[in-house]
């Protein structure tokens, strides 16, 4: 079941870190680099996010989650997040899909991800995402921005 999340309940937040500090984990290690921002978030820093959060439940057990932000005619993905038990279920296919056609509809909307996150980078394309930059945030350590065009 997809819905959307309040970070501001402690409890809520609480289960978002316990699934997105093994995600990024994950991407740390495709990487090789672990500053990635996320792997440093409290629950007090969920709580005090200004993101909105959509979450997929298996059983009332949060599996995975995607967050973003709006402004004027944009949106930012600002975090797309699976456990890693639950890899390979199509969670982030859902949830990237549930958010594009439910929410983004008709914006630009941009993301990042690890350059050499080929999976991530793969998921995106297959929703219209295409490559517009590498940004080095790191010595030697590269992001991918992808965007797609608003679909009306």
């Amino acid at each position: 079941m997809i819905r959307e999340l309040n970070n501001k309940h402690k409890e809520t937040a609480e289960k978002m870190l316990a699934v997105q500090i093994p995600a990024y984990k994950v991407e740390a290690d495709i990487m090789n680099f672990d500053g990635i921002p996320q792997l440093q978030d409290t629950v007090d820093s969920i709580i005090q996010s200004n993101e909105t959060f959509v979450g997929y439940l298996i059983e009332d057990v949060l599996a995975g989650f995607i967050s973003y932000t709006h402004d004027e005619g944009h949106f930012q993905i600002c975090r797309l997040v699976v456990d890693p038990v639950h890899f390979r279920k199509g969670i982030a296919k859902r949830l990237l899909g549930y958010l594009l056609e439910n929410v983004c509809r008709g914006y630009e909307t941009a993301v990042t991800t690890g350059a050499e996150n080929v999976p991530a980078k793969n998921l995106y394309k297959m929703y219209g995402f295409h490559e517009v930059k590498d940004i080095e945030v790191a010595p030697n350590v590269f992001i991918t921005l992808l965007r797609n065009r608003p679909s009306h």
